[in-house]
């Protein structure tokens, strides 16, 4: 079988979809199935050659819808060497051209049109329609699934969902909603790096201070929908417990390591004016993003993983830090926290500043023997639900 990627870009600073990409397409290379990705990248761009399959990045798409009048001229060329066309992400243009050119495509060649599959990656979940601040874009995308992307996903062979969660909000937003098929067929990650002194080197480099000290890591996007500013509200406050000579109760905090793309942004430098005006000094660092030993260094070194999202399809670093050993503290409004809770993998909270407190005041509760045994069930979690190989299995599955 041969599969043909089509992604707005393989940048890996944009998150998840292109990392997934990447983990997949070497595991289902061994079980015979040849992949190529085209994306609206920048062809000098280093992501786009450095990877062990072939990249077409055709140049940057123009404006907001990244249009680009190049996509559909070169699937009407190679779309002949597929048989299955995936399509991830949507609300711009390269899900639009897709179908376009397949419709065509089909007109000319009705015997060997190759198989059509969205995969979203969250771009369905009710989350974008209802979340403050959106009230317009909530608009453009019913307009828009309306006008173009309902034919889309309706018109398409199947729709692929990473959880199932995932697969049951995307039923909500958006009328009429009737996909020839809803698949649910998981997403994992490879193993991690065993750990090593040149993994934890590589980090502590980076922030050598850290070195022997206790600390929880947050790695992602600095952005709003993260929940980042609702953390560092969070981790004032129990510091201000902490140091509360009447609070006889609330142990130290773990230091705070917050990694990610972003600190440059205005939201990005409001959140380091603010985690430096109301928590303590030293105890907050901010690295940027991280990659390579130097990523698998903080995994390693860390005692947790936090991430108290607003909304997360998948959670790409929460499943790096379960294949690292390490508990999670997440909101359930990431969309893999039943599985984190039937393997006692981690700890849940609601998506506010209550919860993200919560998250906190439960993991500083815990002993270090039970530290120790959420550690465990955090890679057991990790090998069940997770593993790249059995997920490579049920996507080639699905998509015969």
């Amino acid at each position: 079988m041969k599969i043909l990627r089509v992604i707005a870009s393989m940048d890996p600073s944009n998150g998840g979809p292109c990392q997934g990409i990447r983990y997949s397409i070497p595991e289902l290379e061994k079980l015979g199935v040849s992949n190529e990705v085209v994306c609206l990248d920048d062809p000098a761009a280093p992501f786009c050659s450095a990877d062990p399959f072939p990249v077409q990045a055709l140049g940057e798409g123009r404006g907001p819808w990244q249009y680009s009048g190049k996509l559909g001229p070169w699937l009407m060329q190679h779309l002949h060497r597929f048989d299955v066309v995936i399509v991830h992400g949507l609300w711009l243009y390269h899900s639009f051209a897709v179908n376009r050119a397949l419709n065509h495509f089909k007109k000319l060649n009705h015997s060997c049109s190759p198989k059509l599959f969205i995969m979203p990656h969250g771009m369905l979940d009710p989350y974008f329609q209802r979340a403050a601040g959106r009230k317009i874009k909530a608009l453009r995308n019913w307009l828009y699934w309306k006008l173009i992307e309902g034919n889309v996903v309706n018109g398409a062979d199947g729709v692929l969902f990473t959880c199932e969660q995932e697969l049951k909000l995307a039923q909500l937003p958006f009328r009429p909603y009737s996909p020839a098929k809803e698949l649910n067929v998981g997403y994992g990650i490879a193993e991690p790096p065993k750990s090593s002194e040149t993994i934890l080197k590589a980090f502590y480099r980076l922030i050598p201070g850290l070195r022997n000290q206790k600390f929880l890591l947050f790695i992602s996007r600095i952005h709003e929908k993260k929940g980042v500013d609702m953390l560092i509200e969070a981790y004032a406050e129990i510091w201000k417990r902490h140091l509360n000579p009447l609070d006889t109760h609330t142990a130290k905090p773990p230091l705070l390591v917050i990694a990610g793309p972003g600190l440059n942004s205005d939201f990005g430098k409001k959140i380091r004016n603010s985690a430096a005006s109301i928590i303590p000094k030293n105890a907050v660092f901010f690295s940027g993003m991280l990659s390579g030993d130097e990523k698998w260094g903080a995994f390693y070194s860390c005692e947790a993983f936090i991430l108290p999202s607003h909304q997360e399809n998948f959670g790409i670093a929460v499943v790096e830090a379960l294949g690292c050993g390490k508990p999670v503290l997440i909101t359930d409004q990431i969309n893999i926290y039943r599985e984190i809770i039937r393997q006692e993998a981690g700890i849940i909270a609601k998506d506010n500043l209550a919860g993200t407190i919560k998250l906190l005041d439960d993991w500083i509760s815990l002993s270090p023997r039970e530290k120790t045994t959420m550690g465990d069930k955090a890679f057991d979690c990790f090998l069940k639900y997770f593993s790249l190989s059995q997920n490579a299995r049920k996507l080639l599955s699905a998509l015969q």
